[in-house]
């Protein structure tokens, strides 16, 4: 059986590429996997929330087979693929023609779609669901969200992988931490990947400064902004004491970047039901990672992360949890350590690419057992 494998792949700017990658490498030790196969038995569809993805999504449409969902809300991706007529025909497609009205009121006001809570309340998923023979998510959240779009469709919650990485020589990240600035003492905190609104990048720079007086700690902002707008409201923050600032990191510098800080902050909102890479990524080399609390991070252990509240309170429990962890390396070692045995036991790439292929041959069995039983 060869399996078509349609996905980003490196150089891609996007961690969906990164972990097709590693997927692809750890599915062809195991199976017959053609990456962009024009024929297979079975087709392997990744899809994100981006125009990176709008082939592979018309492909798995037009030719169905076993769909990966690294992000549960679509909503973005068909308002820059669109137009307006047939972004209202979609959105009635998955809520109904009583909808109309809110539809072509989305579609006027989408410049504040990256942060209105009203785009991630409506993923779109109807159609893929419902065409695809199976969909793969990453946790319960986006579970929940097909379902709900799909309740015949046949959903698969297969942990996201981790890789373990090359360990950067202690040399290496001790100089690194000696050139942004940090004296040995001086607790480093870490934003990683694409910098877009739902990261609550202004908020954690507020927090940031709210700690900052009572604990000697520094923040990097590792990437590129999503947006100018995003960059011109959160620059003038960023000229401020003891914030650190690099752009995109390739794969090797992002490890050696990643070993030199304390700790992660990894919010998300509004949520898209996704599961974070770099989440997994850090925790996976025993890093305390700071989590937007919610249903996509429900499966992480309280012991082995530092959830933060959304809404009113997430700026003031931010900045005591980060004060906290500053002042206390012992406890953040400690979940950081418990991070890395959680992740190595339930997201390690040789399981979950045995996971992907239980999936798909049985998504192709049942897709060819009514052709075999009509001869």
């Amino acid at each position: 059986m060869t399996i078509g494998f349609h996905s980003p792949m490196p150089p891609a700017p996007t961690g969906v590429a990164d972990y097709a990658a590693a997927l692809l490498t750890a599915l062809q030790k195991i199976a017959r996997v053609e990456c962009g196969a024009r024929d297979a038995r079975v087709h392997l569809y990744h899809a994100g929330n981006n125009q990176l993805h709008r082939a592979i999504y018309e492909r798995a449409l037009s030719e169905p087979g076993v769909v990966v969902l690294h992000d549960a809300v679509l909503h973005h991706f068909f308002l820059g693929s669109l137009t307006e007529q047939q972004y209202v025909d979609e959105f009635v497609y998955n809520y109904g023609e009583w909808n109309v009205d809110l539809a072509h009121a989305l579609w006027k006001s989408r410049a504040r779609s990256a942060t209105d809570p009203r785009y991630f309340g409506y993923p779109m998923l109807k159609r893929i669901a419902e065409r695809s023979l199976a969909v793969i998510v990453h946790n319960r959240a986006a579970a929940g969200i097909v379902r709900s779009h799909a309740a015949a469709a046949r959903v698969h919650e297969i942990p996201h992988l981790f890789v373990a990485p090359p360990v950067p020589p202690m040399y290496a990240v001790e100089e690194l931490r000696s050139r942004l600035g940090p004296k040995p003492s001086t607790f480093l905190f870490g934003v990683f990947g694409h910098l877009r609104e739902s990261k609550r990048l202004l908020p954690i720079l507020r927090a940031f400064e709210t700690m900052r007086g009572s604990a000697p700690a520094r923040l990097l902002f590792a990437g590129e902004f999503a947006s100018t707008d995003l960059a011109r409201a959160v620059e003038p923050r960023l000229s401020g004491p003891g914030i650190l600032r690099v752009g995109h990191l390739p794969e090797r510098d992002f490890w050696l970047y990643a070993s030199a800080v304390d700790a992660c902050i990894n919010l998300r909102y509004p949520a898209a039901g996704e599961t974070s890479g770099i989440a997994v990524r850090l925790m996976g080399i025993g890093k305390p990672v700071l989590v937007s609390d919610g249903l996509e991070v429900s499966h992480f252990p309280d012991s082995a992360c530092v959830r933060i509240d959304t809404g009113i309170a997430e700026e003031p429990m931010l900045a005591a949890a980060m004060q906290w962890l500053a002042t206390n390396a012992s406890d953040a070692r400690a979940i950081g350590e418990r991070a890395a045995a959680y992740i190595a036991k339930h997201h390690g790439i040789d399981a979950v690419a045995s996971s992907y292929l239980e999936c798909v041959r049985a998504a192709r069995e049942r897709n060819e057992t009514p052709s075999r039983s009509s001869h």
